[in-house]
């Protein structure tokens, strides 16, 4: 009997000291990631006599990559942006005047530093991708509840019949959807919302109240006399000055943002003639109306479309600017323009001239004309000479539908 309980308590003895001096067996695992070879910090075994367990160390369970220090700072960044811009509208609600705060030179080095090319690119590639016809109407669904897109506008508003993302951001409307006014001279050229407007003042042009940025770096160069329909231009000490050509006139400048759930093509905002296209390749930083009051000159950074020619009153332009997500824009008659590249040289630009021996007039284009189309939101900058009584029907803040009037005499 003494035999047995002994041989039992050995027994127990054995089976406890198994259970609590476990057997640890460190490991040096070396990895191979991304071409370089490195070592983990030791984990550890240990064994029972049922079970096999692992565990990993402090430094292996809480170890940060950049990645993950990217998507969090960046993740913040963008809310606290988002949270000043919902400020921001809510006092322009009120009618409050939202004081101007300008981003400096590092903060706008490194908002252009992030490869928003990069990514536009990606982006259109993704909206060329073919959806599974199951998939679309949840998609769009979720995208038109996000936007506030009317589909009922739309000339097609079954979703299944939208094969990608482009196809749905390109829809067309119906033909009553957005009658065109003919009373007044200059109608909206799209939908969007009217930052800014008025007169051309000491070379600057306003994105919004308070921030402007030079009518020269926004241009360019002036185009050349020959290939626009009116008289060289009475010698001027500004550039502003060189554009006007009309002794008694000014010029006056429109601002209208497109935001992504507005509809996304833009007509011609008057009958006038294109003469010339300049396209500058640049940064597609967002053009929301947040950013545009944070950093001048935003228009000036961007990528944009520039065609100038004239009108009954002088120099006319029409400026299609480019944004993150938005770097294709396209110009129905223009089949040699590229935006977006994936290289270009800081500050150069590409000319173009619709005017040659084979056709003295350039593109004629007629009040309400289709002219081109972005990817997703972006804006539009008239910028156009008139007389010294032209005047808007406008106020700074307000939504506006392609076809409505802008100004007349």
């Amino acid at each position: 009997m003494a035999a047995a309980m002994a041989g039992a308590g050995v027994c127990a003895l054995g089976r406890s000291s198994l259970l609590t001096s476990c057997n640890f067996r460190i490991h040096d695992n070396l990895f191979l990631k991304t071409g370089v070879l490195w070592k983990h910090p030791p984990s550890r075994t240990f064994f029972s006599d049922r079970k096999k367990f692992h565990t990993a160390s402090v430094g292996q369970v809480f170890r940060l990559r950049p990645f993950h220090v990217l998507v969090a700072t960046g993740g913040g960044y963008a809310g606290y942006r988002k949270y000043e811009d919902y400020k921001l509208e809510q006092l322009e609600k009120k009618g409050i005047e939202v004081p101007v705060k300008l981003a400096s030179e590092w903060e706008v080095a490194l908002y252009k530093s992030v490869p928003t090319r990069l990514l536009s690119r990606a982006w259109g590639r993704l909206n060329q991708v073919e959806l599974p016809t199951w998939l679309r109407k949840p998609v769009y669904s979720l995208y038109i509840w996000t936007f506030g897109v009317n589909m009922k506008e739309a000339a097609v508003e079954d979703l299944h019949h939208y094969r990608n993302l482009s196809e749905f951001f390109r829809r067309k409307l119906k033909p009553q959807a957005r009658p065109v006014c003919c009373v007044h001279s200059v109608i909206s050229p799209s939908d969007g919302k009217i930052l800014n407007f008025g007169q051309v003042k000491n070379c600057e042009v306003e994105q919004v109240k308070g921030v402007t940025y030079s009518l020269e770096s926004f241009l360019g160069p002036r185009v050349s006399t020959e290939e626009l329909h009116f008289s060289q231009a009475p010698p001027g000490n500004s550039f502003q000055q060189q554009l006007v050509t009309k002794e008694g006139n000014e010029l006056y400048h429109c601002v209208i943002y497109l935001a992504p759930g507005d509809y996304h093509c833009f007509h011609s905002p008057t009958d006038w003639r294109v003469s010339h296209r300049r396209h500058f390749p640049g940064s597609l930083m967002s053009v929301n109306p947040g950013v545009a009051r944070w950093i001048k000159e935003l228009f000036c950074h961007n990528e944009r479309v520039v065609l100038t020619g004239d009108w009954k009153h002088g120099f006319f332009s029409l400026t299609a600017v480019g944004a993150t997500n938005v770097g294709s824009i396209r110009i129905y008659f223009d089949q040699d323009l590229h935006t977006n590249s994936p290289s270009y040289s800081k500050g150069s630009y590409n000319d173009f001239s619709f005017i040659s021996n084979n056709n003295k007039e350039g593109i004629p284009m007629r009040k309400g004309e289709h002219l081109g189309e972005f990817n997703l939101g972006s804006t539009i900058v008239l910028i156009f000479e008139a007389p010294k009584d032209f005047k808007f029907h406008l106020k700074a803040g307000q939504k506006i539908r392609f076809g409505e009037a802008l100004g007349s005499l």
